[in-house]
C-alpha cells in the first residue's frame, strides 16, 4: 500500500524574486515543481500538494488598488484574492502535472478551493505578524505609510521589508474529507493554497471569511493530520535545517528526534519570519501521531525521501 505525503511548496518557489513575476516565469518554475514530484510519483507515493501565495496575493491586492485608484473599481477583499490564487496557481501546477503526467498514463491532477475555519477571537487578530506581498525598500514603506496608514511592515530575513497582515491559527479543514477521498481514489490533490481561505463560524452556523493569511505551513500540518498522512515535507530555500546559522558553528541537521528539535527551537536557532513556522508546523504534526517530516528543497524531493538528504524530524 503507497503511503501518502503531504508536500508543501512556498509561494516564493514559484516567484523567486521580483524579476520573476510574469506568468512565464512562474510557468517555468511550476515546471520544475511538477518535475520533482514527478520523480516522487514513480517512487510509489501518493501526493497531496499544499502550496503558498504571499507574492501572488501582494500582486493582486495592488492590482485592486491601482484600479480602484485609477478607475473607481471596487478594492478586492484579501480574503478573496487567497481564493483567486488558489485557482491561479493550483490551475499553473495542475496543468503541468497533468503534462507530466500524461507521459506515463497515469494520475492526473485536481484542484480543490479549500477553506481554513478560524476562531474568530484569536489574539492574532490584535496583533497582525504574517508578511504577505513583495519585498519593499525602507523609503519605499514610509512612503506607503503616508498613503496607508494602516499598514504594518516588518524586515524580513534581510530580503527586505514586507506588509503582515492577521495570521490565526488554524482550528480545521473544512474540504479534508474531499481532499482525502480524491487522494485515495488517484488523484494528485493540490489544495490549502496559501494557508486556506480563512473562514470563522457564525451564530447561526454558517462560514463567513475574513482578512487574514493563515500560515501556509500550520494549515498544511493541520491537513496531513486530517488526512492521516504518513509523512509531511516542508520545502523550503535550503537543502538542510541549520543550527547556529550564519555562524562558524553552523551545522546542517540530518535526522533528529522531535525532543532534539524541539530544544533547538527553544534556545532559539530558528528565526520567527522565516524557518520558525516550518519547525512550528512540523512538531505539531509529530506530536499528533505523524510518523516522518522531511524539510529540504523542492528540487532534493525525490532525493529526501530516499532518505539521501534533507533534514528528517522523526516521531520516537
Amino acid at each position: 500500500m503507497k503511503q501518502l505525503v503531504v508536500v508543501a511548496i512556498g509561494g516564493n518557489s514559484i516567484i523567486k524574486d521580483n524579476a520573476s513575476q510574469s506568468i512565464g516565469h512562474q510557468e517555468a518554475a511550476v515546471q520544475e515543481v511538477a518535475e520533482s514530484v514527478l520523480a516522487t510519483i514513480s517512487s510509489d507515493y501518493d501526493i497531496v500538494l499544499t502550496h503558498g501565495n504571499g507574492p501572488q496575493v501582494g500582486l493582486d491586492l495592488r492590482r485592486a488598488e491601482i484600479a480602484h485608484e485609477k478607475e473607481g473599481l471596487p478594492l478586492t477583499p484579501l480574503a478573496n484574492c487567497v481564493a483567486d490564487t488558489q485557482g491561479g496557481i493550483g490551475y499553473l501546477i495542475q496543468q503541468a502535472l497533468d503534462n507530466c503526467l500524461s507521459r506515463s498514463g497515469e494520475k492526473k491532477a485536481v484542484t480543490v478551493i479549500t477553506q481554513v475555519e478560524v476562531d474568530k477571537n484569536d489574539p492574532n487578530f490584535i496583533h497582525p505578524t504574517k508578511p504577505i506581498g513583495a519585498f519593499f525598500s525602507l523609503d519605499q514603506c514610509e512612503t506607503l505609510k503616508v498613503t496607508h496608514p494602516g499598514w504594518h511592515f516588518v524586515e524580513d530575513s534581510g530580503r527586505g521589508y514586507r506588509r503582515v497582515v492577521a495570521s490565526p491559527e488554524p482550528m480545521r479543514i473544512v474540504e479534508a474529507d474531499a481532499i482525502g477521498a480524491l487522494s485515495k481514489q488517484g488523484f494528485v490533490v493540490i489544495c490549502v493554497g496559501g494557508g486556506g481561505i480563512p473562514v470563522i463560524r457564525t451564530e447561526q452556523g454558517s462560514y463567513q471569511s475574513v482578512d487574514a493569511v493563515i500560515d501556509k505551513d500550520l494549515s498544511t500540518a493541520l491537513l496531513a493530520h486530517e488526512v492521516n498522512a504518513d509523512i509531511l515535507i516542508i520545502t523550503t530555500g535550503v537543502e538542510k535545517v541549520c543550527i547556529n546559522f550564519g555562524k562558524p558553528e553552523q551545522r546542517a541537521l540530518g535526522e533528529v528526534t522531535v525532543a532534539e528539535m524541539a530544544r533547538y527551537s527553544e534556545e532559539g536557532h530558528f528565526p520567527p519570519g522565516s524557518m520558525l513556522p516550518k519547525i512550528t508546523a512540523s512538531l505539531a504534526f509529530l506530536r499528533q501521531g505523524g510518523k516522518r517530516v522531511i524539510i529540504t528543497t523542492p528540487e532534493k524531493l525525490p532525493e529526501a525521501l530516499r532518505g539521501e538528504t534533507g533534514t528528517h524530524i522523526v516521531n520516537i
